[in-house]
């Protein structure tokens, strides 16, 4: 099931989604069964985002989205989606939001919606020039999940069921967590890392063109003036859709309203083992129905199981070559997204002319 917090930037994602029965699926998609290239659209929390199907995947939308499948002889697919990224078709959605809470906008709502479309030709050609950027971006993304795997899977096998090199020889013993190898110890999140809130008086308003890695409850997304950290350290998304992902930070960055920063502060503990320990989304401790949170209380409660040194040392060297990977790839994604986003408006608007072929 597609929810809106599945909907961002052009992407829908299909890794973080529900499933349900085979009955409960056919009873929802009885009028369309959404297909690859379909565009999809949230019209409440978030209000405007919007998403294409990049997969042949059984899916179907949860409540809150717009479905489209445009008639491909008078609109193309791809030039849809980014016309609705575009600031003119987001100004007129904004427009129609309303409600006192939470800004929603009606289904009859949507014909009023104006888009000014060039010849067929030119739309194809518009959103194969963007759509070039977003197959750039899915691909690292694949990647990047790929390497994130590949450490969750030595993190399991050795923290987890605790089969690490000669785990044969070491001697299980109790802890508040059921038993671990003798030597290892259980320790509280607080206790081992710094671990603050992002800076509360910055939001995306405060992001520039160019400048430093800053990072959102959604990721690293913008470029700030300045940088309040040069180090590694862990970004944690702690309010709204994508609350309990993490994301892996090194070099000059800062992070933003609505984010917890930490990084180890023992030297018998690496940044590079605890971002790799609290990256499932359910090791974080939720709160909050409509809009779940995690407070910097529960962050710091949070328990994690420690090594000896030696299988401390070993584990963050085989992990850290693929995280300076994931770490170039989003650095490279960020750069995408934003060289994108400035072609967006200039294509649309005619800014950069296009002949017909």
């Amino acid at each position: 099931m597609i929810r809106t917090t599945n909907v961002r930037n052009g992407f829908i994602d299909t890794n973080n989604v529900r499933y349900v029965t085979e009955k409960t699926y056919k009873r929802w998609t009885r009028r369309l069964v959404p297909k690859r290239g379909d565009v999809i659209l949230t019209r409440e929390a978030p209000l405007g985002d919007a998403g294409k199907v990049r997969t042949d995947d059984l899916i179907f939308l949860g409540q809150r989205l717009y479905h489209f499948r445009p008639d491909p002889n008078k609109l193309d697919a791809d030039f849809l989606l980014y016309a609705l990224m575009a600031p003119d078709l987001q100004g007129q959605i904004r427009a129609l939001g309303s409600g006192a809470t939470v800004e929603h906008m009606r289904l009859g709502d949507i014909p009023s919606l104006e888009i000014e479309a060039p010849a067929l030709s030119v739309q194809r050609r518009i959103g194969g020039i963007l759509s070039a950027y977003d197959e750039l971006i899915e691909n690292n993304q694949r990647r990047i999940k790929i390497l994130e795997e590949m450490a969750q899977s030595l993190y399991r096998e050795w923290f987890v069921h605790f089969r690490f090199p000669g785990h044969e020889k070491v001697k299980m013993v109790p802890s508040p967590l059921g038993p671990i190898p003798q030597g290892w110890e259980v320790k509280k999140l607080g206790d081992i890392a710094d671990l603050r809130w992002g800076d509360t008086t910055k939001t995306k308003a405060s992001y520039v063109e160019e400048g430093f890695d800053a990072y959102s409850a959604s990721g690293l997304d913008g470029m700030m003036d300045h940088y309040d950290f040069d180090r590694k350290g862990v970004v944690l998304s702690a309010i709204g859709a994508n609350c309990g992902r993490t994301w892996f930070a090194s070099g000059k960055w800062s992070c933003i309203k609505n984010t917890i920063r930490f990084w180890s502060t023992p030297e018998s503990i690496s940044t590079e083992f605890l971002f790799i320990a609290t990256l499932r989304e359910d090791f974080w401790p939720r709160r909050g129905a409509a809009q779940p949170f995690i407070s910097q209380g529960d962050a710091e409660e949070a328990r994690v199981v420690c090594s000896d040194q030696a299988t401390m040392n070993t584990f963050t060297a085989f992990v850290d070559a693929a995280l300076q990977q994931i770490s170039s790839l989003a650095k490279l994604n960020t750069n995408l997204r934003r060289t994108r986003d400035l072609l967006l408006p200039r294509l649309l608007s005619g800014q950069i002319a296009l002949e017909r072929k």
